[in-house]
């Protein structure tokens, strides 16, 4: 297994890694679980995925291009972009494949633990103005959304593309970002522009953007397809839109390396974490330390913003042992996170539980 090349769809039962995921993990970074207990996570912790070669975009000549079914065609530079109206928002992004490494069997990918999401605040414009001066036709249906990003994927060489439906592109909170942090966008997460979806999982976020174009048809390209909760081949299934209810709990105590088991002493313990649910609000937060027997309410801090994490915290009686720590949200809609991994052939769409295991000296 560990010496094989293997090809999108493969799978494995094997709870040891192959070469090729270790190869994308190290291209790939998480966020650092301790950078939970931070309400805006540095540019430097942010969590990362690129499929393919970071572009060098030279932007002495780049420009946003904005064509399609439209009655002005409409070229941007960056300088053009700055000069927009400007909007700033903490959001939340998390990989569709956030905990894809639990899954059995597991898909052959990115292996994430539970490490894919953090947040970031954006500054840009709002996408809307920039549709609104290009005028869209009464026949546009879709918006395609090509980055400078270029690979193979499903056997096909392309651009890295995405496509939101116009209801969802004319939100007024949809924006074309050319910071993150309050500094320009760096080369890893999209510089110099990209596409800000509060609310949907990351691949639609869209990095190095280069080109909108208004469609009248409903656009499958592959990043369309493989981003879907399906069971496999013959199984359309169903899209991965916006971002399932989701907690996780900030590492206590001390690490053991290597296997970074949790160690600390008996007492009182503040347990803390955050909890995010993509377009709805987090309206509980619940808390085990027996792995899942009982559950108790932590306190919910204030929101960041309508499409930020929101953390919380729960004081803990830790007594010497070992124990299981659990933490699980309910958002405003009523869905609960689940206590076990969703399996999807793709490793897409999971938000199941995450379990800390932690040792409690005297």
């Amino acid at each position: 297994m560990a010496d094989e090349i293997l090809s999108e769809g493969s799978h494995t039962t094997e709870d040891t890694f192959s070469f090729q995921e270790v190869q994308l993990a190290f291209r790939n970074r998480g966020m650092p679980a301790e950078g939970l207990c931070l309400p805006i996570t540095p540019t430097g912790m942010h969590y990362l995925l690129n499929h393919w070669d970071i572009p060098a975009v030279d932007t002495s000549t780049w420009q946003l291009k904005i064509t399609g079914h439209v009655e002005n065609t409409i070229n941007l530079d960056l300088s053009a972009l700055r000069k927009l109206p400007v909007v700033k928002m903490p959001v939340t992004m998390e990989c569709a494949g956030n905990g894809r490494a639990y899954m059995k069997p597991r898909p052959i990918n990115q292996p994430w633990t539970h490490d894919a999401v953090s947040t970031a605040e954006w500054t840009g414009t709002p996408l809307k103005g920039v549709l609104e001066k290009a005028a869209l036709t009464e026949d546009a249906l879709e918006i395609i959304f090509t980055g400078a990003d270029r690979g193979i994927q499903s056997g096909q060489d392309q651009y890295y593309q995405r496509s939101l439906s116009i209801a969802e592109a004319m939100r007024d909170d949809v924006i074309l970002a050319y910071e993150m942090n309050g500094a320009p966008l760096e080369p890893q997460h999209g510089y110099p522009l990209r596409l800000i979806v509060p609310g949907w999982y990351g691949m639609t976020n869209v990095k190095w953007l280069s080109d909108i174009e208004v469609v009248s048809e409903a656009f499958n390209g592959v990043q369309m397809m493989f981003y879907r909760e399906t069971s496999g081949a013959g199984d359309a299934g169903t899209a991965i839109e916006t971002i399932k209810v989701r907690s996780l709990m900030a590492p206590p105590g001390i690490a053991v390396f290597p296997s970074l088991e949790r160690q600390l002493e008996a007492g009182p313990v503040t347990l803390t974490g955050r909890a995010w649910a993509g377009k709805n609000q987090i309206s509980r937060v619940e808390v085990s330390t027996d792995n899942g027997t009982s559950w108790n309410d932590a306190s919910l801090h204030e929101s960041l913003g309508k499409f930020a994490w929101r953390g919380w915290n729960y004081q803990w009686q830790a007594t010497p042992g070992k124990h299981t720590l659990i933490s699980r949200a309910t958002d405003s809609e009523g869905n609960v996170q689940p206590l076990e991994q969703v399996v999807t052939f793709y490793g897409v769409g999971n938000n199941g539980i995450a379990r800390v295991e932690v040792n409690v000296i005297p």
